[in-house]
């Protein structure tokens, strides 16, 4: 199977070569001496108000190859340059994406979380800035070729890039994705805004790669033997007691079912419910899958949770850590978090190839 961490793929630039018909012409004459003061005298001729109005096939050719309209990931019209060589990503899911596409050195600014997350793979002079709340102003200044946000930055409705739309640039949108098709379809996007499909579509091979193996060993397990299993983001304490997890309708939710656990918020009523204590040890989860971000040793906090004794999860150390910026980002590196949430919940079925780096089914 893939590596766990995928290689930083460095893509090769697509250029696109406009080729123009050429026609063969006839030396210039000079004009016989009586006529040159006649030339000289007439007034060029003004071009009639219908060529004026009809641009040349050249023309047309040539805005055609400097532009390309079509929509961002949000639905919006956006105008693509016809190169790109500076970026300014606002999001850790894009800012991963491009890094591993070959296209970090492009980036000139960029959300602080990216910072945190990505900040030594970046150049040491790239501006980072909130995403909650942008320096429009700033970005407006930098004049990159193209500003990738993400919806999160407009979670309250009003439009946090507006002033960076009206100066003209090139603001495309990517929104968090709910699904895995829509992560691929956001990585080829992206691929299409810099002008290098290639590297966008090697990373969604490889985890269509990756995906296909996991369900050909998940499909062995025995319907009898598929554990449940709690994922959470936040793990609960004595002031604030609830649990956030993931449900139906996310990314999360498939990747469980995927690997061929039962999560047991698979069936509430949004994408994001918050569990009571009370609700998540009635359910008894099998298995305890933390993304927190914020607990201090998160692990031991778990098994260490009064009232969660008898939960099968505790009872059995069941508890694991994932890599929180690999499963909460939606980009081509939750595959790595899938691989992860295979070998945590059912190391009787996979486990890792340390020798080649590589996952493999269980002996």
């Amino acid at each position: 199977m893939k590596k766990k961490t995928l290689k930083l793929l460095t893509g090769s630039m697509v250029v696109f070569t406009l080729l123009a018909g050429c026609t063969k012409e006839q030396p210039p004459m000079d004009p016989p001496a009586e006529t040159v003061e006649e030339e000289k005298a007439e007034p060029e001729a003004e071009p009639t108000e219908e060529a004026q109005a009809e641009p040349t096939e050249a023309v047309i050719e040539e805005e055609e190859a400097e532009e390309s309209i079509t929509k961002d990931r949000s639905g919006n019209d956006i105008i693509l340059p016809a190169e790109v060589n500076t970026i300014i990503s606002m999001s850790p899911a894009t800012t991963r994406a491009l890094i591993d596409m070959g296209y970090g050195d492009k980036i000139v600014a960029s959300d602080t979380n990216s910072q945190y997350s990505y900040g030594l793979e970046l150049a040491d002079d790239v501006l980072y800035m909130d995403m909650m709340t942008p320096d429009q102003e700033k970005i407006v200044e930098l004049a990159p070729d193209i500003v990738f946000t993400s919806g999160m930055s407009s979670y309250d409705g009003n439009d946090a890039y507006a002033n960076v739309r009206a100066a003209g640039l090139c603001v495309a949108d990517i929104p968090s994705s709910p699904s895995i098709k829509a992560v691929e379809e956001d990585l080829l996007f992206i691929g299409s805004c810099i002008g290098d499909e290639g590297a966008a579509q090697e990373l969604v091979d490889e985890m269509e790669d990756t995906i296909a193996e996991i369900k050909e060993i998940a499909a062995t397990i025995p319907e009898e033997e598929k554990k449940t299993v709690l994922f959470e983001l936040f793990t609960p304490s004595a002031d604030y007691p609830t649990i956030y997890t993931a449900g139906p309708g996310t990314y999360i939710n498939e990747m469980l079912d995927l690997v061929g656990a039962v999560n047991i918020a698979g069936n509430e009523d949004t994408q994001w419910p918050a569990l009571t204590e009370e609700a998540a040890v009635a359910a008894d989860p099998q298995v305890i899958l933390s993304a927190d971000m914020y607990t201090p040793d998160v692990i031991n906090t778990i098994l260490k949770m009064k009232g969660w004794e008898n939960v099968t999860a505790i009872k059995d150390g069941a508890v694991y850590m994932l890599d929180a910026d690999e499963v909460n980002q939606p980009c081509h590196r939750i595959i790595n978090a899938l691989v992860d949430m295979a070998v945590f919940i059912y190391p009787e079925y996979f486990e890792y190839d340390e020798d080649a780096e590589e996952l493999k089914p269980a002996a």
